[in-house]
């Protein structure tokens, strides 16, 4: 093991940038000496040395070309968290620079008990397994909304952070599989995403890969056996490829260098989820890569190779006259090659070149470089705070994440202003999100917006090179409306908050009337009248039922979130009591029955229970147990209680029926409109019936009757929200017993 350590730090040294001073070198040196005292005796998953972890992640800034102190903190980025190594110790041994940076990756100071041990030895009542699960989460989300605000003061934090991502990663297959893929999954949707931002293409596609690797393993195996298959062809191919495009432009008087592309895993699996095309079909698994001298020979070999071969419509992109928003600058188009076959061809200069792989971390190559990388760094640092600098003052964690994913790391769109000035957003902004990044006031006071001079609808997505115009009244505030996830018309996290602070302001008391009516509407518009508010207040962490609603009308919950918790089972009404007692609980379908191995289980026609339903079953003579709803007439008329089972609702995927009523103004299309939603939704019809009264008193008014089926009561929520949306709808709701 010594022996391995010595060959790690060794090659560490040796690849140090070659404008590394001794000082430097010593610097590093020393930061890896007091790192392999620190971590002496400790283990990874693995049952190599700890060390060896450290020396990796700074072997990753090596390569990076980071500086000393960064490769430093690197070396040192678990002393604080994992040993008895303080912040003290080491600002007063290696600065403040390098004290910041490992006080930046260090998870969070305090962090409460989360295991049952720690309860044990106290002699204290341990959490549940699930609120164990909940609180790590929460952990977990803290410590990396921690990261996000360190990033804010100096952007090298990240690039540790990820560095240690990117190695924790390589060593993934050592811990539980399901451990595994959770790892994989908030890598995929924080760290990749991250290091796309960042404009570093090395960190990126080998972060992806390695989570495609254990997020899906079986489309990951398939994949690479595919690419393995064909690969000594497509070297072939390349290289044939790549001496002819060379002759072609040498003979041009450009200077160019020519490489194959390398293929990625996941980014064709991306392709062919978002394409819905197969292996075969994925365009660019052959693609090569132009480097040449300046912009002009770009331009140039560009249109050689056009003159050469057809180009492909709508494969072209020039990112040089128009940048991608992490500052990523090429040309691409797609020919058809003398074989017949697709070819993609990437064009750039070599210092675009070092800019895509390395992103931000180039300033740092080009240390010995002019003012123009310099130039470039501050440009990507300030950009990168802008986007972030409204959400500093989000305090729930989960929300500050969640607007980094959605508002930071989304793709993005860019529109026009009537000006002409361009606004850039996250992919599926709508003109609500537009009118806050606009300004906050036009944003509470937006009424609706025209595209290209043509009215549209306020839950618009819009398309890049559109031209926006926000109409607006000369006062009033924003609508609850904007904040229901299930009407589509606010995208970013950003507006969210603008309109979440908005109604902060609001009094309490019509905040609370407001919470409360919101609540006991959808309530009663998915005909769930049994909810016990005290019992679902507690269940959610609030004091009384009054806090729960000022939330509600301030936003700051959401209907969505009482929903699914619903949904879940976690509200268990103690009405039906039962003698069977507590024991194994077998899964049937999609119930589950306590203590009855093996019984049958039929849904109620007279009720139709849905899963978020407080069920009970009957025990039938020879069809097993019969799940009804606990309000259900039939069951709370029954003189046979002896024959009441308690249940709940399993965890198998299937639909259920759910009769609905609509009632609306009639009118020509409507029924189409109805059926149009529901398919968009990914809802099935199984009964229609529609009745018009034609009287003066009802003014043509038609009821409809539907049943539909839904996965679960937040797709019915969804579902009846949508459907009030429609024109001459006036209510949409379940219907009790069917």
């Amino acid at each position: 093991m010594k022996i391995t350590q010595a060959i790690a730090i060794t090659k560490l040294m040796e690849t140090l940038p070659e404008y590394f001073t001794a000082s430097d070198k010593a610097f590093v040196q020393k930061a890896y000496d007091l790192a392999a005292e620190a971590h002496t005796d400790q283990k990874r998953q693995s049952g190599e040395p700890y060390i060896n972890h450290c020396v990796a992640v700074a072997q990753i800034l090596t390569d990076l070309h980071m500086p000393a102190e960064v490769i430093a903190a690197g070396l040192l980025h678990d002393t604080v968290e994992d040993t008895g190594i303080s912040l003290k110790l080491l600002k007063e041994e290696f600065g403040d620079i390098v004290a910041n940076l490992v006080d930046g990756v260090t998870k969070l100071d305090s962090l409460p008990r989360v295991s049952r041990k720690d309860y044990d030895e106290n002699g204290e009542i341990p959490p549940s397994e699930e609120q164990i699960r909940t609180r790590k989460k929460q952990l977990a989300i803290e410590a990396i909304r921690k990261t996000f605000l360190a990033m804010n003061d100096d952007v090298r934090v990240v690039l540790i952070k990820l560095a240690d991502r990117l190695h924790n990663m390589r060593t993934l297959g050592f811990i539980k599989p399901e451990k595994q893929k959770r790892i994989a999954q908030e890598t995929l949707d924080i760290h990749a995403p991250l290091a796309n931002r960042l404009g570093i293409w090395q960190i990126k596609w080998e972060l992806e890969d390695l989570s495609l690797r254990y997020a899906n393993p079986e489309k990951y195996k398939e994949i690479a056996e595919q690419i393995s298959d064909r690969r000594s062809v497509r070297e072939e191919q390349i290289t044939e490829i790549t001496q002819h495009l060379q002759k072609v432009l040498t003979n041009a008087g450009i200077k160019v260098d020519i490489n194959g592309r390398p293929k990625h895993i996941y980014s064709i699996y991306k392709k062919m989820v978002n394409k819905g095309k197969s292996f075969e079909m994925v365009r660019d698994l052959r693609g090569v890569r132009l480097l040449v001298q300046d912009i002009p020979a770009c331009y140039a070999a560009l249109g050689i190779i056009h003159n050469h071969w057809r180009p492909i419509p709508g494969e072209f992109d020039d990112y040089i006259a128009a940048p991608k928003d992490n500052f990523y600058q090429s040309l691409h188009t797609a020919v058809i090659y003398d074989d017949g076959k697709p070819l993609e061809v990437q064009i750039r200069t070599f210092e675009m070149h070092q800019n895509s792989e390395y992103g931000i971390a180039a300033h740092w190559r080009y240390k010995e470089g002019g003012t123009k990388q310099d130039s470039k760094y501050e440009q990507h640092v300030l950009w990168l705070r802008q986007m972030m600098e409204w959400n500093t003052d989000v305090n729930d964690a989960q929300e500050f994440v969640d607007s980094m994913k959605s508002d930071v790391f989304e793709d993005r769109v860019y529109v026009f202003t009537p000006k002409g000035d361009i606004v850039d957003l996250p992919a599926g902004s709508t003109p609500i999100d537009f009118a806050y990044h606009v300004h906050t006031d036009i944003g509470h006071r937006c009424r609706g917006a025209k595209i290209d001079g043509k009215l549209v609808p306020l839950d618009h997505i819009f398309k890049t090179g559109e031209r926006v115009e926000v109409l607006t009244s000369k006062q009033g505030g924003p609508s609850r409306d904007w904040l229901n996830h299930n009407l589509g018309l606010v995208k970013t996290q950003r507006a969210r908050s603008k309109i979440k602070a908005w109604f902060k302001r609001e009094d309490r008391e019509q905040n609370l009337n407001q919470g409360r009516s919101m609540l006991e509407r959808e309530l009663r518009r998915l005909s769930l009248h049994d909810i016990n508010l005290e019992n679902l207040a507690r269940d959610m962490e609030f004091k009384t039922t009054d806090d729960m609603f000022v939330e509600l009308g301030l936003g700051e919950l959401s209907l969505n979130k009482i929903i699914n918790l619903i949904d879940d089972g976690e509200l268990e009404p103690d009405t039906i009591t039962t003698s069977t007692p507590k024991a194994e609980i077998e899964t049937t379908g999609a119930v589950s029955v306590v203590g009855l191995r093996g019984l049958l289980t039929n849904i109620a026609k007279c009720c139709n229970p849905m899963p978020g339903d407080a069920i009970v079953g009957y025990i039938t003579r020879g069809r097993g147990a019969t799940i009804h709803r606990m309000d259900c007439p039939n069951i709370l008329q029954s003189n046979e209680k002896e024959r009441l089972v308690k249940v709940s609702w399993g965890s198998h995927s299937r639909t259920y029926p759910v009769p609905i009523r609509i009632t609306a103004f009639d009118r020509q299309g409507l029924m189409g409109d109805i059926s149009n939603l529901l398919t968009t939704e990914g809802v099935n019809i199984i009964d229609v019936n529609v009745r018009v009264n034609q009287d003066k008193i009802q003014a043509d008014t038609a009821n409809i009757k539907l049943i539909v089926e839904v996965r679960d009561l937040a797709q019915l929520s969804r579902v009846l929200a949508r459907l009030e949306t429609l024109d001459n709808v006036l209510d949409a709701q379940r219907v009790k017993g069917g």
